[in-house]
């Protein structure tokens, strides 16, 4: 009987497949011309359950929907001989608390884009702190002198 039961576990059982979800993978990938272009397009395209590829090369981007594994996209696009290929780090300037902060600015980033950073938030005993060293009530109070 025990026989039985260790074919039964090991070579009957059905596989249990994982449904993926459709989603968006953007990596920034740099693309100098048309040739480049075309061997991250061919390479991402032929992959299982890609829906679209949108290449944008003036912000040297990459725009993949599907449904995909995106680490799997990654690796896909940097056998192509990008190396240097990154999921994309930049989101737009407007929805960033700080943009000017550092680490946040980005000189190599898209116009209208900041590098995605987690951004210090101050509290308000934070802010009161700041403003009493520039308190108007006692103009010698100023700290910084």
């Amino acid at each position: 009987m025990g026989a039985l039961t260790y074919i039964i576990s090991n070579f009957c059982t059905v596989p249990s497949t994982k449904i993926k979800t459709m989603q968006t993978v953007e990596i920034k990938v740099k693309m100098d011309c048309d040739g480049c272009e075309r061997k991250v397009r061919n390479a991402v395209a032929t992959m299982k359950g890609v829906k679209s590829v949108e290449i944008n090369r003036k912000q040297s981007r990459v725009t993949v929907n599907g449904c995909v594994d995106p680490n799997k996209v990654l690796n896909r696009v940097k056998r192509t001989g990008k190396k240097r290929a990154e999921f994309w780090p930049y989101v737009p300037q407007h929805v960033v608390t700080y943009p000017h902060a550092s680490g946040v600015y980005d000189k190599r980033a898209p116009s209208g884009y900041v590098r995605n950073m987690q951004t210090f938030t101050p509290s308000a005993e934070t802010e009161e702190k700041f403003m009493s060293l520039f308190s108007e009530d006692n103009v010698n109070a100023c700290s910084i002198m």
